[in-house]
C-alpha cells in the first residue's frame, strides 16, 4: 500500500481486508493519485488514473445531458477481472475510487465494503482546505512528484 495521505491508510487495508479486492486506485477527479494498491508500476498508476478520471468524467457528463442525477458506479464484469469506478465526496474533495477483483469475491460485496470505506475516509479526512487545483502547465510536473512519492523513487 502506497498512500500520499497518511489517514487514508487504514480505511484502505481494512476495505482490501474484506472485500477481497486486488487492486484499488485512489484518486481525484484530475486524475491526482491519492494512493494505489497493487499496481506493479508507476506507468501503470499513470494509464489507470487518466482513464478513470477521463471515464468519470465522460458518464458523469451523459447524466447531466439525459437529466439524470449522477452514476452511482461505473461496472465492467469481466470473465477474470471486474473494475468498478465510483466518485465520492470527501472533505478535501472530490475523489475516485478504482477497484479491481477478480471472481473471489463480488460486486455487492465490493460496493458494501467500498461505501464503508467512504464513511471511514470522510470520518479520517482533515478538515483542512483541499489542495488548490493542479494547472495544466504543472501537471506533468505535479505527476510525477506524486508517483515518485508512491513508489519511492
Amino acid at each position: 500500500m502506497r498512500a500520499l495521505e497518511p489517514w487514508v491508510v487504514e480505511p484502505l487495508q481494512t476495505f482490501l481486508a474484506e472485500s477481497s479486492a486486488r487492486l484499488i486506485l485512489l484518486m481525484t477527479t484530475s486524475g491526482q493519485v491519492v494512493a494505489q494498491h497493487g499496481f506493479a508500476r508507476s506507468f501503470e498508476v499513470m494509464t489507470a488514473a487518466a482513464l478513470g478520471s477521463a471515464i468519470v468524467a465522460s458518464t458523469e457528463e451523459l447524466a447531466r445531458l439525459m437529466g439524470a442525477p449522477r452514476f452511482g458506479a461505473v461496472v465492467h464484469g469481466g470473465s477474470r477481472l471486474s473494475c468498478m469506478l465510483a466518485a465520492f465526496g470527501t472533505p478535501r474533495g472530490r475523489w475516485i475510487g478504482l477497484v479491481v477483483f477478480g471472481p473471489e469475491t463480488s460486486i455487492g460485496l465490493v460496493q458494501l465494503f467500498f461505501d464503508r470505506m467512504v464513511e471511514e475516509l470522510v470520518g479520517a479526512a482533515p478538515r483542512q482546505a483541499a489542495a488548490p487545483p493542479i494547472r495544466a502547465e504543472n501537471f506533468e510536473r505535479e505527476l510525477n512528484a506524486s508517483l515518485k512519492e508512491l513508489f519511492g523513487r
